[in-house]
């Protein structure tokens, strides 16, 4: 079995993890994470998100704490676009990455975008091309890859299909997500199995939550299908509205441990992460949810 000798982590917490935060965060405090989590390594942190302030009031600032964090040279800063108009304002703010996001149900996708897969792809296609146009990379992301909370178990062909579409328009990486956490190692295999019949692993990204407590033995399984990139949230923040139930995404915290006690590069400091889930949570007045940081605060 060989496994990568390196993998690269794009932090979420500051996106995925704080999006659906009940209190205000002040602007202050999400730079500050942001740049915390730059020094303690992470190659790729999702600053913030272009949506509509109604739908999402968290991410109401996104062009400030672009603005306002340090950004350190060889550090990726995506953000999420949903449409044109969110990529113009991205645009605007300085993002040299940004992020588009689909599903792989039905159902899901009317809920969270309130509209069909196919009309979701084409809708992403223009801003895919904008963005490109502008030197600007895309990511794109899948929820709901191994279950949906509507429609149950989700079949690989439906995820294949969606990633080649993303692929195809221009996504230079696909990010697989496990939107309610419910996979198990065995789905893991076969999902990637079948996307990997239509988007080179090399292109794919694990993101998966930890609802049932199977992301870390997930992410192990697509280490051995030879995956190398997988999204983290610090303290394992996070959650999805349309989910309920769906705790926060597996914690960077965890997810370094594991990789470095398999001997895998990730460039990335522990105890730096440490500190920076400690300083949010702090903020948030609440404990994290990482078992390892859990474990090393213990010591300290």
């Amino acid at each position: 079995m060989t496994l990568p000798r390196r993998v690269r982590i794009v932090e979420v917490g500051p996106r995925d993890g704080l999006q659906n935060e009940k209190q205000a965060i002040a602007t202050d405090v999400k730079v500050a994470l942001i740049d915390r989590l730059a020094d303690a390594g992470l190659p790729a942190i999702e600053a913030a998100s272009f949506v509509s302030a109604k739908w999402v009031p968290q991410m109401a600032d996104g062009a400030q704490v672009m603005a306002r964090i340090n950004r350190k040279p060889g550090v990726a800063y995506p953000v999420l676009v949903p449409n044109m108009k969110g990529l113009e304002a991205a645009l605007a703010a300085g993002a040299r990455e940004v992020a588009v996001f689909g599903a792989a149900s039905e159902t899901f996708s009317q809920e969270n975008i309130n509209a069909s897969i196919a009309q979701s792809l084409e809708r992403f296609r223009p801003v895919v091309e904008a963005a490109k146009a502008a030197g600007v990379k895309v990511r794109g992301y899948i929820s709901c890859v191994l279950a949906c909370p509507y429609e149950g178990e989700i079949a690989p062909a439906a995820v294949a299909g969606v990633a080649r579409a993303l692929y195809g328009m221009g996504c230079y990486e696909i990010s697989l997500g496990d939107t309610i956490g419910a996979g198990t190692p065995g789905r893991t295999m076969a999902m990637l199995e079948a996307v990997a019949t239509q988007v080179a692993v090399a292109h794919l990204a694990g993101h998966f939550h930890d609802t049932y407590g199977q992301a870390l033995a997930n992410i192990y399984a697509s280490l051995q299908f030879g995956v190398a990139t997988f999204d983290s949230s610090v303290a394992g923040l996070g959650g999805c509205p349309y989910a309920k139930g769906a705790t926060g995404n597996v914690a960077t915290e965890d997810v370094v441990y594991l990789l470095h006690g398999l001997g895998i590069e990730t460039g990335v400091d522990l105890d730096r992460v440490v500190d920076a889930g400690e300083f949010i949570c702090a903020a948030l007045g609440r404990p994290t949810n990482s078992r390892v940081a859990r474990a090393l605060l213990a010591k300290r």
